[in-house]
């Protein structure tokens, strides 16, 4: 039995980096430079366009990351934005679960992207016409009265991160959001964990070993363009070429998850200003991501791959038998399954059940689902600034997610 798990652990390693890790990091990278490009103008003009709101939402919702959706958070408790325009960006945002999706089944993911879309922006505009989003301001409003002592705070604070990062002084650092000093910078800068300290070695061995990570991904993706061809990789000149580099990519990527200490989620809001400022910090932090979504696309392999396995009693063919058989009896329940797994903030636990999607585990619904109702790394910031208005949001998220879910779910069985 333990050489089996230990086979199967070795396949999943391969697997993981050479069918999913190296197709995220290339999809990573690609909206990485744009959205480096952009920089963050779509965001910054997103308060001009009052009657649009949750359509931009919607739309920096879609793209691909959380860095979009980080964006809009900051803006609701300043006024800029909607309390609709947040419903809308959360509820067409599947964080970097989506990398998983586009890689693996692209049509599938232009699919839930456009229902997403439809149903973000027609929930966005009912939760507009009413006055929850005003009382919400309201509350957080007067929350903020009682900090008036910020701005002494502020100045004995260490801002040296940024400067040493991208080479840009304190006074040039253009936020998305917010201001300088401003009660938004102390939380997300400093009350929220931000950026790692740049003394660690964690944070030495990142930086440092990105430029290996992004060869290994780029070698990967060569076999990984063979496989979508039929291409045998085992039968390559080079003895198991894809096997050694699938272990040694999947060990790498949880290296630098470890030591970049993520593990729910695996982006904040300091870290994408960096990425919009610094070119190489675009390629360290989207390798830290491609990292961290390899890492729980590894991990959810290998947890399948033992699901399997111990569900046979030993017999894996037994195990397929066995889940075929639950997934015709319990489609339902796995589709409210995803909707409360959608509600944990963070992007671990909804590339796992993506993922799970793609090994043929849940049926369409379930993944819709849980991509209505996930938020992935955006709520981290709207939690920091205002709980209030974060538990409104999984509150609202919820109800449409379950209702399209479900009637989705009907549809399947019913038609297909």
């Amino acid at each position: 039995m333990f050489r089996e798990i230990l086979r199967l652990l070795v396949i999943s390693a391969e697997n993981a980096f050479i069918q999913v890790t190296v197709f995220v990091g290339a999809v990573l990278l690609l909206f990485g430079y744009i959205d480096y490009l952009l920089s963050g103008r779509l965001v910054k003009k997103i308060g001009e366009s009052k009657k649009y709101q949750p359509i931009i939402g919607a739309f920096l919702g879609l793209t691909p990351g959380c860095g979009g959706a980080i964006f809009v958070m900051p803006l609701f408790p300043r006024g800029i934005v909607s309390f609709g325009t947040v419903i809308a960006t959360l509820l067409a945002t599947m964080g970097d679960s989506s990398f998983v999706l586009i890689s693996v089944m692209p049509r599938q993911w232009i699919l839930v992207s456009i229902i997403s879309f439809v149903v973000a922006i027609a929930v966005g505009y009912i939760v507009d016409r009413l006055p929850i989003g005003e009382r919400l301001l309201r509350k957080y409003q007067e929350t903020q009265e009682k900090r008036a002592a910020q701005a002494q705070r502020h100045e004995a604070m260490d801002h040296s991160v940024f400067q040493t990062e991208t080479g840009v002084e304190q006074e040039d650092w253009v936020h998305i959001g917010h201001a300088e000093g401003d009660e938004i910078d102390l939380i997300l800068h400093h009350e929220l964990k931000g950026h790692q300290d740049v003394n660690t070695f964690g944070y030495k061995a990142t930086h440092s070993g990105y430029i290996i990570y992004w060869v290994l991904i780029s070698l990967g993706l060569i076999l990984g363009i063979m496989d979508l061809f039929q291409v045998d990789l085992h039968a390559l000149p080079i003895p198991n070429l894809a096997l050694t580099l699938g272990i040694i990519g999947t060990g790498l990527s949880v290296l630098m998850m470890v030591f970049g200490r993520k593990f729910l989620g695996d982006d904040t809001h300091e870290e994408a200003e960096l990425k919009l400022a610094s070119l190489k910090e675009t390629f360290i932090h989207n390798a830290q991501e491609t990292a961290f979504v390899g890492t729980w696309v590894f991990a959810a392999y290998f947890a399948y791959e033992l699901f399997v396995l111990f569900l046979g009693s030993g017999s894996y063919l037994a195990g397929e038998m066995a889940i075929t058989n639950f997934l015709t009896q319990t489609g339902l329940m796995a589709v409210i399954i995803g909707v409360l797994i959608g509600i944990i903030p963070g992007c671990g636990p909804q590339i796992i059940f993506v993922t799970l999607f793609t090994r043929g585990l849940v049926p369409f619904a379930a993944l819709l689902g849980n991509a209505l109702s996930q938020d992935g790394d955006a709520l981290f910031p709207l939690i920091a600034i205002d709980k209030r208005s974060a538990v409104w949001a999984t509150i609202i998220n919820t109800i449409p997610a379950l209702i399209v879910a479900i009637l989705a779910y009907w549809i399947e069985i019913r038609f297909f």
